[in-house]
C-alpha cells in the first residue's frame, strides 16, 4: 500500500479513521451518562488496539457529548495525545432561538467552535480542523483570517474541508497559504457517484450522476487526503437488520463470499473495496461496537483483486458496465 497524503503531515497516521459520531449517547442535551461513557471507553480502546490513531469528531456530534466522552480517555492516559491525530469539524448549527438549522463559516463561529471543542476534548490543540459543509454565505478571506488566528495561537495545526468539490476547495485555497490537507466526503458501495462520474464520461447515463467532476483527481494531484464517511453503508451489506432489494441481496452475498475468501469480516471487505482505489481513501469506521471495530480494521491487511473489486462494483451499481 503506498503512502497516503495524511502521513506527509502525521507519519503516525493510520490508514483507517475512527468516527466518534458513534459515541456520546443520544442526540439530545441530556447529560452524558456513565453507561454511555463506558461504551465510549470500550470503543476508543478497541480502535487503539486495532492500530487506529486518527479520530474524527465534529462540534455537533451528540450535541457535543461525543467530544466530552472522548476526553475521558485522554484524561486517564495523557500520553496518548501525542500518538493520536485528532480532528474535529465546525460549520453546522442546529435550529435554535436565533434561527433554523444553518451553515456558519464566519470567522467568529469558527473560532468559537474550536474553543468549545478544545474545552470538551480537554486538549490544547486540534491536529486538523475541517470545515463541515460549504456555507453559501462564506467569505474565503474571513475564513482565512480565522485559520491564521487559530494556527498562530497553536490551537489548530492543519485545516481541511468536508463535503466540498474541487472548485470550492480551490476557491478557498486561493485566499490562504495554509494548505487544505483533507476532504471528507461520502463514498461507499451504496454511494457510487464518485466512481460513476468517471465511468460514464460521454455516456448519456452520466446525466443522472450527482458528483462534481474532478473532485477526486484534484485531491490526488494536490496531496489532499480523501476520507470516506458512510464507508460501511450503514451496515447494509454487513448484517444490519434492514430490508434489501434483489440488487442489494446479491451485493451482500458477494461481500459474504469475499469475506470467506479473504478470511476477514464483511465489514473489512466493504472498507477494502474503497481502499483498493488508487486515490488512497481513508475509510471512517462509524460503529461503537468494539468487535465490529476490530474486525473492520482487518481491511488494512488485504487487497482485493481487480476482478473481486469489479464484481462488487457491478453488483452494487446493478447493471453491466457500458
Amino acid at each position: 500500500m503506498s503512502t497516503f497524503p495524511l502521513q506527509h503531515y502525521f507519519p503516525h497516521a493510520s490508514q483507517l479513521v475512527y468516527g466518534c459520531m458513534a459515541i456520546g449517547g443520544e442526540w439530545n442535551t441530556s447529560p452524558l451518562s456513565s453507561e454511555h461513557q463506558k461504551q465510549a471507553d470500550h470503543a476508543i480502546n478497541a480502535a487503539l488496539e486495532s492500530g487506529i490513531t486518527v479520530f474524527d469528531h465534529a462540534d455537533i456530534y451528540k450535541m457535543g457529548k461525543a467530544e466530552q466522552a472522548f476526553s475521558n480517555v485522554l484524561t486517564q492516559t495523557p500520553s496518548l495525545r501525542e500518538k493520536m491525530v485528532i480532528q474535529s469539524k465546525c460549520g453546522i448549527r442546529f435550529d435554535d432561538e436565533s434561527g433554523p438549522k444553518r451553515y456558519d463559516l464566519s470567522s467568529e463561529w469558527i473560532i468559537e467552535s474550536v474553543e468549545q471543542s478544545l474545552k470538551r476534548l480537554k486538549t490544547d490543540y486540534l491536529d486538523i480542523l475541517l470545515f463541515h459543509r460549504p456555507d453559501p454565505l462564506m467569505d474565503p478571506a474571513d475564513i482565512a483570517s480565522a485559520m491564521d488566528k487559530l494556527h498562530e495561537s497553536g490551537k489548530v495545526k492543519h485545516f481541511g474541508v468536508s463535503n466540498m468539490s474541487a472548485l470550492q476547495i480551490q476557491h478557498l485555497q486561493h485566499f490562504t497559504d495554509r494548505p487544505l490537507i483533507a476532504n471528507q466526503i461520502e463514498m461507499s458501495l451504496t454511494n457510487l457517484q464518485f466512481v460513476e462520474e468517471g465511468i460514464l464520461v460521454g455516456n448519456p447515463e452520466g446525466g443522472a450522476v450527482n458528483f462534481t467532476p474532478g473532485t477526486i483527481e484534484y485531491a490526488v494531484q494536490n496531496g489532499i487526503q480523501l476520507q470516506s464517511w458512510g464507508a460501511a453503508s450503514q451496515g447494509k451489506y454487513t448484517g444490519a437488520p434492514m430490508q434489501l432489494n434483489e440488487k442489494e441481496q446479491q451485493t451482500k452475498a458477494c461481500v459474504d463470499s469475499l469475506a470467506e475468501k479473504y478470511n476477514v469480516s464483511p465489514d473489512a471487505i466493504v472498507l477494502a473495496w474503497l481502499m483498493r482505489l488508487s486515490a488512497n481513501i481513508q475509510p471512517i469506521i462509524g460503529s461503537a461496537n468494539p468487535q465490529r471495530i476490530k474486525s473492520a480494521a482487518a481491511a488494512t491487511s488485504i487487497q482485493l483483486t481487480r476482478e473481486d473489486w469489479y464484481s462488487l462494483y457491478v453488483l452494487a451499481r446493478g447493471a453491466e458496465l457500458p
